[in-house]
């Protein structure tokens, strides 16, 4: 399923989340709108808890802030219990102001800069994943010059084939990402040498919106031989797993996930005499993706006989890139015509200047009219983290709802706020 889970059709034949009506939302907040729903972040959040602990009691879960950043959404996932994964020092610093505990962050990034590194070490944060020789060198450097310490992780590349989309497969040889596994011991001697680098363990990522398991699996037996080498205290595993957008996407269950990865995990374990080191993941998509709906307004419609329908809404690429980048596909309904069959295909069509702007191609949808209200399901990751001001458009507001009580976590940017940074001249 990728409606949140409190998703129903209310008396008046509209769709209503979190015990809010959501054209009753739209008509408060405005579109586009995105939408929260707490109780789904919050259950997605303690399943991935419970499946791995339950099963495997050293376990840490990290939250991929990449997904979605913003202070109200952190501070969830810190009272959810889990830690967070920063990729640069906007998200550190997000990370912070929310309260997060600092000693469960972990910093990844390819070529993190001697600003951001440095604000990590000061503020003493879990553990930076070391992406490559330089980092290394770098970081070595930096801490020995303040004279503090810093545990880290080496990202390893393990020449995994995932079988997602390229551009968010990032576990194949060929990949800016990670020291290759040939230099694996080469990179633990020379942290080893450091006086304030301590290495503790190895990381790797093998891509997102992974479906089959199987990619998972050989990765764990790569980082665990590998493990060997060294001993280790961690191995991180980075996150992946795929949700349904489209609807009809087979997804395996954070449980059925759970038992494959821990009775892998243990099994290399034991074969490589690791002893019971931590295993981390860093699910973001698969825990804050289904709690997401988009909300726009149908604006124009234009019919091209014999072709196709166009039905326009007052957002697009800005808000939702994934399509234009990634061919991804999404579901979506009429929030106000909810109970009603669907009579007819049509193309959603954003209102941004690039012909490729198509939100979702040939849905099939009750007719459509103007102002009716699509919702696009499934898109609480990677849409507003991915959002632009193209055409100077604001992005757009952000609503958490629970029990029937929206609250609006990110105002809706204004004209003054596209300009607010200019210089004139």
């Amino acid at each position: 399923m990728n409606q949140p889970i409190t998703a129903k059709i209310n008396e008046k034949g509209h769709l209503e989340i979190g015990g809010c009506d959501l054209v009753d939302l739209a008509a408060e907040f405005g579109t586009p709108l995105y939408v929260i729903d707490e109780v789904t972040l919050r259950g997605k959040c303690r399943e991935y808890r419970t499946a791995f602990k339950n099963r495997y009691d050293n376990t840490l879960i990290i939250y991929a802030n990449k997904a979605l950043c913003n202070t109200a959404i952190l501070k969830i996932i810190e009272d959810e219990g889990l830690g967070a994964d920063v990729a640069s020092g906007g998200e550190l610093y997000t990370a912070r102001k929310a309260g997060c505990n600092l000693k469960t962050i972990y910093f990844h990034g390819n070529n993190k800069t001697q600003k951001e590194l440095m604000e990590a070490v000061d503020l003493e944060i879990g553990r930076i994943v070391v992406d490559n020789f330089d980092e290394l060198a770098l970081l070595d450097r930096l801490t020995e010059k303040v004279g503090k310490k810093v545990d880290i992780l080496f990202r390893v590349n393990p020449g995994i084939e995932a079988h997602t989309h390229e551009f968010i497969s990032t576990g194949r040889i060929d990949s800016k990402f990670g020291i290759s596994r040939e230099r694996v011991a080469e990179a633990i001697k020379l942290a080893n040498k450091s006086k304030y680098v301590n290495f503790i363990g190895l990381h790797a990522h093998i891509g997102s919106q992974i479906f089959d398991v199987k990619p998972f699996l050989a990765e764990l037996d790569i980082l665990c031989d590998l493990s060997a080498i060294s001993p280790v205290e961690e191995i991180n595993m980075g996150g992946g797993l795929g949700i349904d957008h489209s609807g009809t996407d087979e997804v395996p269950t954070i449980d059925q996930f759970a038992e494959e990865v821990v009775g892998q995990f243990k099994k290399s374990c034991a074969q490589h005499k690791l002893g019971e080191p931590r295993l981390i993941l860093e699910p973001g998509r698969s825990i804050v993706g289904n709690a997401g709906v988009t909300l726009y307004t149908v604006g124009g419609i234009k019919e091209i006989p014999g072709i196709r329908k166009y039905v326009s809404v007052d957002g697009g690429l800005a808000d939702n890139p994934r399509p234009i980048l990634y061919d991804a596909n999404y579901s979506a309904l009429l929030a106000n015509k909810a109970r009603k069959p669907a009579g007819e295909k049509v193309t959603i069509a954003g209102r941004f200047c690039e012909s490729g702007d198509k939100l979702i191609k040939d849905i099939e949808l009750p007719r459509v009219e103007v102002g009716d209200i699509l919702a696009v399901l499934a898109t609480g990751a990677y849409n507003y983290s991915m959002a632009s001001n193209y055409n100077r458009v604001g992005r757009p507001a952000m609503v958490l709802i629970n029990n029937g009580t929206p609250t609006l976590i990110l105002k809706r940017e204004s004209y003054e706020d596209l300009t607010q940074n200019d210089v004139v001249m």
